[in-house]
């Protein structure tokens, strides 16, 4: 049998590992009386964790959320992948919290066994990061946080946004999910002034405030939100939008082509056509090549141009057969 003080830690993390445990449950995993989990439960809340307790054949008990944050007790892997999350978080692309994951890093290593500290540095240490091309965009954490609970609690907001040209509108809208997709973030709302779904990129967003009105949920429009975030980016307000005719069944290209990309259409059993944009005619072109199967460009004729280019000068770089 565990001794007083072990037993409380052990119980304590039990709690923290479930919603909530009957007490016969957390007497049979620490092996005494469920007078004795009584008395513990009670020592639990003297230390100032919020045990809270329903009565009833299925009642149970229940950690709850205080005013003050109470220590937590991490396995191994839980305390190791805190670490990382953190030093990702550090150096990550949301605004204002960079800071605050140093110090909480600084907090966690410190109390770190010396063979987790190893396993954390190890990983900090062998892992080489390749620098994007571009800048990522920075997420104001006030933003996000106020945009998790308004999808949380089904609460409307009002926010400020700027549209890709520079556009500075307000919009009034019902935040449904959070996508994280590459560097960027996105919001899925319902926009109320338009009456139709609306897929925002949060770094836009400014002077995000909820209204106070709660809202019953709508259906949302795909099942897979994700895929749905992907397919409205693919279609979002580009420089150059192209199309291609692809020499390859539609369920075949479906397989190997990401719903970012862009939107396929059936044409015929061999045949399909691809609608995509970019600001840029060289990530159409890569784009296109890396697609794998002989294609067609419809449209536009800058980049018809541009791919003749290509090809003429891949042309020249391959040796004339003798």
């Amino acid at each position: 049998m565990l001794e007083t003080s072990a037993r409380l830690l052990r119980l304590l993390s039990l709690l923290q590992a479930r919603r909530e445990w009957t007490g016969a449950e957390l007497a049979g995993r620490l092996d005494v009386s469920t007078r004795t989990i009584r008395n513990d439960i009670d020592k639990l809340r003297s230390l100032g964790y919020p045990v809270n307790a329903s009565p009833g054949v299925s009642g149970g008990y229940q950690l709850g959320a205080g005013a003050d944050l109470p220590p937590l007790l991490l396995d191994d892997d839980e305390a190791v992948a805190v670490a990382v999350g953190l030093r990702t978080a550090a150096t990550g692309t949301v605004a204002g919290i960079e800071e605050t994951s140093v110090r909480a890093l600084a907090k966690l290593e410190q109390v770190l066994p010396s063979r987790l500290r190893r396993r954390v540095n190890a990983m900090h240490t062998q892992t080489v990061s390749i620098p994007y091309d571009t800048p990522a965009p920075t997420v104001d954490s006030d933003v996000l946080a106020t945009l998790s609970l308004a999808c949380r609690d089904h609460e409307r907001t009002r926010f400020g946004y700027r549209s890709h040209n520079g556009t500075e509108t307000s919009r009034a809208a019902e935040p449904y999910r959070l996508v994280r997709w590459g560097r960027r973030w996105y919001l899925v709302a319902w926009d109320l002034d338009r009456q139709d779904w609306r897929t925002f990129r949060v770094d836009r967003i400014a002077t995000c405030t909820p209204v106070g009105a709660r809202f019953s949920p709508r259906e949302l429009p795909d099942e897979d939100i994700a895929a749905y975030v992907a397919r409205q980016v693919s279609v979002a307000p580009r420089r150059f939008h192209a199309t291609f005719l692809l020499h390859t069944p539609l369920e075949a290209m479906q397989e190997r082509l990401n719903a970012a990309v862009g939107t396929l259409e059936h044409v015929d059993e061999h045949t399909c056509r691809l609608r995509t944009a970019n600001d840029s005619l060289e990530q159409l072109a890569l784009t296109i090549g890396l697609a794998g199967v002989d294609f067609e460009v419809v449209e536009p004729p800058e980049l018809v141009a541009h791919i003749q280019a290509l090809a003429d000068r891949y042309r020249r770089a391959v040796p004339a057969s003798t």
